[in-house]
């Protein structure tokens, strides 16, 4: 089994209540609602980020693939103009 599903097989319900109480008790009810637009801004930017790295790779790709084909391309148009 992975550590994922182990860990996920112990904490249960009650767990996450207790878990919810603690935060609410560290943090105060007026603090989680900054600390919950903090998160989604966080998670916002990185899926941002991502999706630029992941769009920046495919350019580079087809540029590449552009290049290699039309390197071919010229070459066999050569190859038909000697003959």
């Amino acid at each position: 089994m992975t550590t994922l599903t182990i860990l996920l097989g112990i904490i249960g319900g009650p767990e996450l209540i207790i878990i919810a109480l603690i935060i609410l008790v560290l943090f105060g009810g007026k603090k989680i609602p900054e600390l919950m637009r903090g998160l989604g801004k966080g998670v916002k930017e990185f899926k941002d980020a991502s999706k630029e790295t992941r769009d920046t790779f495919n350019e580079e790709k087809n540029d590449l693939n552009n290049s290699i084909n039309g390197d071919d391309e010229e070459r066999n148009a050569g190859k038909a103009n000697r003959e």
